[in-house]
């Protein structure tokens, strides 16, 4: 029961409800939205939602209500929204069914939290087929994780759908998943209003003192407007919070209950199912007399007891348990957790059973590992976490609270939580462990610190854990060498770390059977690239085991170290696949970004914003942060100078805050290239030589030739021979045609030799790298034109024109442009390119559509509705000037 149901109409909300009517009228137009209601307790979003609900003629309404005692509980909400409408599951493919069904505990199986936000869009919008779809969610601040993230997820793709959602959440000052969806503010009512409404509802006649001082207790909080006179408007001024007067209020109407109704509300309030076959088996057990105590609860005005359990108010439920003694407390989780089925609802029951407890107890300790298990595998990985801190808590024996708690720690890591599993961590530290738990906590260690970002200590914790296996397990030893190097290769070199980690490799780690990466790395960082380069390439072909199905990002790294583009496209290829038939987010992702930077090495642009538009939708879809390193990448291609020095200052301002690290070293490379496209030499230097100064493993290389082409234009040719020295090392040590080609016409820059820059015309024309093959050209026409051969340059310039201009590498291909233009000529205009015209998820849709995807394939790639799609497309088509997917076939500069 509701402030709106006890109270009748709403008083001075007119702004609010013309707000909430506006969202359901577009919603019923097929216009589908969201609104967050944003304000303290008791300030009317309940009401506010009750509105919606009562006006939205037509529509079909699914309420859902986040608990703050079921936050642990993963997907309880979502599913508590989605049962009126689980009729509809069958109309949904088999993948997102399935999704649904395991989240929702309806069947077994691995999580899928890939696909559950898409099946939840698919499964509403099948049931907003038939009429518009109302979604409220209540008290959205106790949603668990894994609803708060479905939620938010679907909240920003109902656009295209007739589904209008309304959350009411009270804001606690931390961020959530909720801060970026559209909200409205709901403050306190004015004093016309505030006194209206004490006026109309008031039970007792009061003064103008009296009158006067409770409202300016409430501050036009409607729900205080109404309690306080019964929470004692006679009584001396109270100096504490609105809420919590409220909440006292509340709990006065307890004391002269009887003890069995107070023990029936706090059963009531211990359960936040709200569940009538629970709470009257529970109070059955306790010998009550269920028809007097159920009606003398009932008189409070607390509760109602229907087909829902029902508080007239979430503070109420909070004010009743916080009433309640301890031991009435673990009194009602005891009688629910032995009415709550085992085999239904397993998970609920444990949770009650630990509640109940005073003291370690192992039978309950195991429920609640089992309870932790079974949540991991629904992708609940905040409750898989708090079931297993408490059943650690819960362990008599000391062993197996060591492991529990080790374990606890895996798991507040995996659901980012790391200030919980860093202190979790320190209550292990000094106990009795053997040399596997001690490795195993340093390992945590490394972990936490790496997440932390700014603690580049991280790999040293893995180095440490690696050196105490290295005589009990070796085999495991050299994994968690490697291990510690990947993370130094991400932390970076700025503070030695890489360095660091091969030293001591070198020191203590085991032999291996036969040379792996390990070996090679070493080699590489001792002697150098051209004794390093063979082992270097057997890693990556690697036989029946190449290096990219165990760690496809490092063999990443080390393609692009041997200027092997080829190895690139094959490493890519693989994590792509593997991505696609796994389902994996993490794989898919990865892939996604190295798509994107094979394309702009070979200057597809348009493939490069398509991987970007994917794996964006894949990190929207699973929650997390879109990888930035290959946005990067694109934006200095393009060579768009105020967009890409944004990016690069909003990249350099969140990598800064994390410690040095590859991030940043990307930056640097990507201002470099840039610049050097901007004929801006001097920043171009200042860029390159940051992003060789720390070695990192392929930004060095890739660096190189911008050092070498922004130093000679500088008039420093010492740091351009230096650079060039280095750079021929690595690329003679490769021996692939583009590194071969590249360092031939740095080469070139350097020592003004004409046969330098042929054979980087020559070798370049062999490689996919078409921006350096563009580039090589370029540079040879400019050198011409120095030399006053005009009429030999045309030739060089205009096609390093041709070849950037297509490709939509607009610095440099201005560049040619102006070199054309200084021998006479006019370069010929580029007509202009389809993705400079569309948004990066329409070149996306576009070029999948040209391949003959349907909008139901395409959707479930961007995790949207086929509408969307369809809309998206209707803009395509009046973009560009064309009225079938038909057409789209035929334009070659979608690349496809």
């Amino acid at each position: 029961m509701t402030l709106a149901q006890s109270f009748g109409p709403l008083v001075g909300r007119q702004d609010e409800i013309r707000r909430v009517d506006a969202l359901t009228g577009a919603a019923r137009a097929g216009r589908g939205g969201v609104l967050v209601l944003r304000g303290e307790a008791g300030i009317g979003k309940s009401a506010l939602l009750d509105h919606a609900g009562r006006t939205a003629a037509g529509f079909r309404i699914v309420r859902s209500f986040g608990s703050e005692y079921e936050t642990e509980l993963p997907f309880a909400a979502l599913h508590q929204l989605c049962a009126p409408v689980l009729g509809h599951l069958p109309e949904l493919p088999a993948q997102h069914r399935e999704a649904l069904q395991v989240a929702f505990g309806l069947s077994t199986g691995a999580p899928d939290m890939f696909r559950i936000g898409l099946a939840t869009l698919e499964l509403l919008a099948s049931a907003a087929r038939e009429r518009p779809l109302l979604c409220l969610i209540d008290d959205a601040q106790w949603l668990d994780t894994a609803s708060s993230k479905a939620l938010a997820f679907l909240a920003r793709r109902v656009s295209s759908e007739p589904v209008a959602m309304v959350f009411a959440v009270r804001p606690n000052g931390e961020p959530g998943e909720l801060d970026e969806l559209p909200g409205l503010s709901v403050g306190g009512l004015s004093d016309a209003d505030a006194r209206t409404l004490l006026a109309a509802k008031s039970h007792a006649t009061l003064d103008d003192q009296v009158r006067q001082r409770i409202m300016a207790e409430a501050r036009g909080n409607p729900l205080a407007l109404l309690e306080l006179p019964r929470a004692g408007g006679f009584a001396p001024p109270d100096t504490s919070s609105v809420p919590t007067r409220i909440e006292r209020g509340f709990q006065a109407r307890l004391r002269d209950l009887p003890a069995d109704a107070r023990l029936l509300l706090t059963i009531a309030s211990a359960d936040p199912t709200g569940d009538p076959g629970l709470l009257w088996p529970a109070a059955t057990r306790l010998h009550m007399d269920v028809t007097t105590t159920s009606t003398a609860a009932t008189e409070t005005g607390l509760v109602d007891f229907s087909t829902r359990v029902r508080f007239c108010h979430p503070l109420a439920r909070s004010a009743v348990y916080r009433a309640a003694e301890p031991a009435q407390r673990r009194t009602a989780h005891r009688v629910l957790g032995e009415v709550t089925d085992p085999v239904v609802d397993p998970d609920r029951r444990a949770w009650h059973r630990a509640q109940a407890g005073t003291g370690p107890d192992d039978e309950v300790a195991a429920e609640l590992e089992r309870s932790a298990a079974r949540a991991q595998s629904r992708g609940g990985v905040v409750a898989a976490a708090a079931f297993i801190e408490r059943a650690a808590a819960l362990s008599l024996d000391a062993a197996r609270r060591t492991e529990r708690t080790l374990a606890a720690v895996e798991a507040h890591l995996d659901a980012g939580t790391t200030d919980t599993a860093a202190e979790l961590l320190t209550t292990v530290e000094n106990t009795a462990l053997d040399e596997l738990q001690h490795a195993r906590v340093d390992l945590l260690r490394g972990r936490i610190a790496f997440v932390r970002h700014t603690d580049v200590n991280g790999p040293m914790f893995m180095l440490r854990a690696a050196q105490r296996l290295a005589v009990s397990d070796p085999d495991q030893s050299r994994e968690w060498f490697l291990d510690a190097l990947e993370m130094s290769l991400v932390v970076g070199r700025a503070s030695g770390v890489m360095d660091s980690v091969l030293t001591a490799a070198r020191a203590a780690a085991p032999e291996s059977r036969s040379p792996d990466v390990l070996d090679a790395l070493t080699l590489l960082s001792t002697e150098g690239h051209r004794a390093a380069a063979p082992l270097l390439r057997n890693m990556l072909d690697g036989g029946d085991s190449p290096l990219w199905t165990r760690r496809p990002a490092l063999a990443v790294m080390l393609a692009c170290e041997l200027w092997d583009p080829h190895a690139h496209e094959a490493v890519v290829d693989s994590l792509m696949k593997t991505g696609r038939a796994s389902g994996s987010p993490l794989v898919l992702r990865l892939g996604l970004a190295q798509q994107t930077s094979c394309a702009v090495l070979s200057g597809d642009l348009g493939q490069a914003m398509a991987a970007i538009t994917e794996e964006a939708a894949i990190a929207d879809a699973i929650g997390g942060p879109p990888v930035t390193y290959h946005r990067l990448q694109l934006a200095a291609m393009r060579g768009r100078r105020e967009e890409a020095m944004e990016l690069f200052a909003s990249v350099l301002t969140a990598a800064g805050a994390r410690g040095p690290g590859q991030l940043i070293a990307n930056t640097h490379w990507a201002a470099a290239v840039l610049h050097n496209g901007l004929a801006d030499y001097p920043a171009a230097l200042a860029a390159a030589r940051q992003a060789t100064a720390h070695g990192d493993l392929f930004l060095t290389g890739i660096s190189l030739p911008e050092l070498v082409e922004a130093a000679v234009r500088c008039g420093e040719p010492e740091a351009a021979a230096t650079a060039l020295e280095s750079l021929t090392e690595r690329t003679e040590a490769g021996g692939t045609v583009s590194g071969l080609g590249i360092a031939a016409y740095a080469r070139g820059l350097v020592t003004g030799v004409e046969d330098h820059y042929r054979e980087a015309v020559d070798l370049l024309d062999k490689s996919p790298l078409l921006p350096y093959r563009g580039r090589a050209h370029l540079l040879y026409g400019e050198w011409l034109r120095r030399e006053g051969r005009r009429r030999d340059c045309r030739r060089y310039l205009r096609t390093a024109h041709e070849l950037l201009s297509e490709a939509g590498i607009e610095a440099f291909a201005r560049r040619a442009a102006d070199e054309l233009r200084a021998t006479g000529e006019k370069a010929r205009s580029r007509s202009g390119h389809t993705y400079d015209q569309l948004t990066t998820q329409e070149v996306y849709i576009a070029r999948l559509v040209a391949t003959g995807a349907t909008s139901n394939e395409v959707a479930a790639r961007l995790f949207l509705s086929p509408r969307t799609i369809d809309a998206h497309l209707r803009n395509i088509f009046r973009k560009l000037g064309i009225t079938s997917r038909r057409q789209l076939r035929n334009r070659p500069d979608l690349g496809v």
